[in-house]
C-alpha cells in the first residue's frame, strides 16, 4: 500500500509540475517504472472534430475512429475501469478495432484505460509491458488509480494548446490592427492631436475615465478605431482586452454565436463551446464598428446586453455576466435611420451616451504635412525604400485633394507615391491619378460646340437631382434612388465635386 501511495504522489507531482503533455508523460513514466513493468506508455487525445485518437506522448500512430467505434469507447469510458489483456489475444469490443491498428507485439501484456474529465471522455491510456513480463491484478489497480492524474495532465495540455491558439490569434489581430491604423505599435501617438483633432482629444479626456457608452461618428476612413483605442488606453480598463468587431462583416446567421458564443452541440458543427466577443472583452473594451449595419433582430439582443450586462450563449440556459465598456462607431446617419425605422430608438439612446464626432480629412488641412511625413516614413519602412519626404508642391496637391476616403485613402496614396517614386521621390501626382504637368486639362473643342469635362456634366446632373428631391439623399424617391447609386457613393462623389447638399434642403424650407 505504501508503494501505491508513493507512486500516486509522484505522478500527481509530475502532472502539477509540467503542463506540456510530452514533458509530463516522460516524467510520469519514470515515476511509474519502479512500480509497474513498463515497456511503453502511450497517451491519446480524442480529436472530436476529426474522429481520431491523436498520439501525444509517444511515437505511436494516430488512431482513426468511425462513429460506431467512437460511441462504443464513449460508453465504455463511463465505467471508468481499465482493461487488461494479452496482445496476442482478442481485446474487448470497444478496444478491438482501435488497438488492432497499433500492431502491438504479441509477447506483451496491455493495460488500457479511459481518460475522463468533467464526465467527458477526452482520451485513452495504453501501457505495454516489457517483452515476456505479464501484468498482475495489482498492476491493473495501480493503473486505474493513475487515470485521474493522467486525465488532468491531458486536460492541462489541452488548455495550454488553447492558450497558444488564443495568443497566436491575438498576435495576428494586433498585426492586423497596426496595419489598419498605419502605426508601428498600438500605443504610438496619433497624428493631429495638437492640430485638427484637438477638440476630439479634449472630449476623450473628459470621458475616458468614466464607464458611459461612447458613440464615435465619422466618415469612412477617419480613424474611428484609432480613437476608440485611445479611449481604452486612457481608461481604467487599459489593462484589460480591447476587442474590435465589424458588425457589418458578420453574416446575419452567425451574429449570435459571434457576439455571444455558443455551447457544445448547440448546432451542427459546434463540437466545443466557444466564447463570443462580449466574453472575450470582459474587463475591457469592445468596439462595435459599423453598428448601423446590425439587422433589427441583433439590435434587440444587443440592447439587453447593454442594459443588463447579461446574455445566454447560443444553446445555453445559464446567463453569462460580463463587465464590458462598449464603444460604438458608424459612418451612417443614425438619427435619420431611427426616423426611418431601420435603427431602434431605444438602442440609439443607449449607445449615444457621449458622442464623439471625427472631422473628415478635408477639414484637417493643417494636419496634412505631419500625416504625409508619417505615412512616407511608414511606406519606406514597409517597402524597403529610402525615406523621401513630401515637397511643398506635393503638400499643395495633397491639400487641394478632397479626400473622400479620408485617412485610409491618404495612407494608400502615400504608399503608391513611394512605390511610383522608386525610392527617389514621392510621386504624388501619379499616385493621385492626376494629369502630367505638361498636359494641362482643357475642354475639347469641336466644330459645333465645346464639350465640357465629365466632372462638370456629373456635377450639373447631381444638382438637378438634388433640386428635384429637395436635398434628400436616402430612401425611396431620394437623390440616390433617383440616380440609381449607393447613398455612400453619392455622398463621396458630391464631396469630391464640392456639392453641399444641405443647401438644397435650406432652399426647400424657405
Amino acid at each position: 500500500m505504501q508503494r501505491f501511495h508513493e507512486m500516486l504522489f509522484d505522478v500527481w507531482r509530475e502532472v502539477s509540475r509540467h503542463i506540456d503533455i510530452k514533458a509530463s508523460s516522460e516524467h510520469i513514466a519514470k515515476a511509474m517504472a519502479p512500480h509497474i513493468p513498463l515497456g511503453n506508455l502511450a497517451i491519446f487525445r480524442l480529436r472530436p472534430d476529426e474522429n481520431m485518437l491523436e498520439s501525444v506522448s509517444s511515437s505511436a500512430p494516430h488512431i482513426p475512429l468511425n462513429s460506431i467505434e467512437r460511441q462504443e469507447l464513449e460508453d465504455w469510458s463511463r465505467t471508468r475501469g481499465s482493461v487488461h489483456f494479452s496482445a496476442h489475444g482478442i481485446p474487448p469490443k470497444p478496444l478491438a478495432a482501435p488497438l488492432s491498428r497499433l500492431q502491438l507485439p504479441s509477447d506483451t501484456d496491455v493495460l488500457a484505460g479511459p481518460l475522463v474529465r468533467d464526465d467527458q471522455w477526452i482520451g485513452l491510456l495504453v501501457i505495454q509491458s516489457p517483452a515476456g513480463e505479464p501484468f498482475s491484478d495489482l498492476h491493473r489497480q495501480l493503473v486505474e488509480a493513475l487515470l485521474d492524474p493522467l486525465s488532468a495532465a491531458l486536460e492541462n495540455d489541452r488548455r495550454l494548446q488553447e492558450l497558444k491558439i488564443l495568443r497566436d490569434v491575438a498576435d495576428a489581430e494586433k498585426i492586423a490592427a497596426l496595419r489598419r491604423l498605419g502605426r508601428e505599435q498600438l500605443n504610438s501617438d496619433i497624428v493631429g492631436i495638437d492640430g485638427g483633432l484637438r477638440s476630439v482629444i479634449a472630449r476623450i479626456d473628459m470621458v475616458a475615465h468614466t464607464s458611459i457608452p461612447i458613440l464615435i461618428l465619422g466618415e469612412t476612413g477617419t480613424g474611428k478605431e484609432a480613437i476608440a483605442r485611445l479611449v481604452h488606453e486612457h481608461s481604467t480598463r487599459s489593462g484589460g482586452p480591447f476587442m474590435r468587431v465589424n458588425s457589418g462583416a458578420i453574416p446575419t446567421e452567425l451574429l449570435d454565436t459571434e457576439l455571444f458564443g455558443h455551447e457544445k452541440g448547440s448546432f451542427t458543427g459546434a463540437v466545443s463551446s466557444r466564447r463570443g466577443w462580449f466574453e472575450r472583452a470582459n474587463g475591457g473594451t469592445l468596439l462595435l464598428d459599423e453598428i448601423g449595419e446590425l439587422p433589427p433582430a441583433a439590435q434587440v439582443r444587443l440592447l439587453r446586453v447593454l442594459q443588463e450586462g447579461t446574455f445566454e450563449r447560443v444553446g445555453g440556459e445559464q446567463s453569462v455576466q460580463v463587465n464590458v465598456r462598449v464603444i460604438a462607431a458608424t459612418h451612417r446617419d443614425l438619427p435619420a435611420m431611427v426616423q426611418q425605422g431601420t435603427f431602434r430608438e431605444d438602442l440609439w439612446y443607449r449607445i449615444s451616451g457621449f458622442p464623439i464626432v471625427l472631422p473628415p480629412l478635408r477639414e484637417r488641412i493643417e494636419d496634412i504635412p505631419a500625416l504625409a511625413q508619417h505615412f512616407a516614413r511608414r511606406a519606406a519602412h514597409h517597402f524597403g525604400l529610402m525615406p523621401q519626404m513630401p515637397t511643398k508642391a506635393d503638400l499643395k496637391m495633397l491639400s487641394e485633394y478632397p479626400w473622400p476616403g479620408n485617412i485610409r485613402e491618404f495612407a494608400s496614396v502615400i504608399d503608391r507615391a513611394a512605390i511610383l517614386g522608386d525610392g527617389q521621390k514621392l510621386d504624388i501626382s501619379k499616385a493621385l491619378g492626376g494629369p502630367e504637368p505638361s498636359e494641362p486639362r482643357r475642354s475639347v473643342k469641336t466644330a459645333a460646340t465645346t464639350i465640357p469635362p465629365l466632372s462638370e456634366v456629373m456635377r450639373s446632373h447631381i444638382i438637378t437631382a438634388l433640386k428635384a428631391t429637395k436635398g434628400r439623399i436616402e430612401g425611396a424617391g431620394g437623390t440616390a434612388d433617383l440616380l440609381q447609386i449607393n447613398p455612400h457613393t453619392l455622398r463621396a462623389r458630391m464631396r469630391k465635386l464640392g456639392i453641399d447638399w444641405s443647401e438644397f434642403r435650406k432652399s426647400s424650407e424657405s
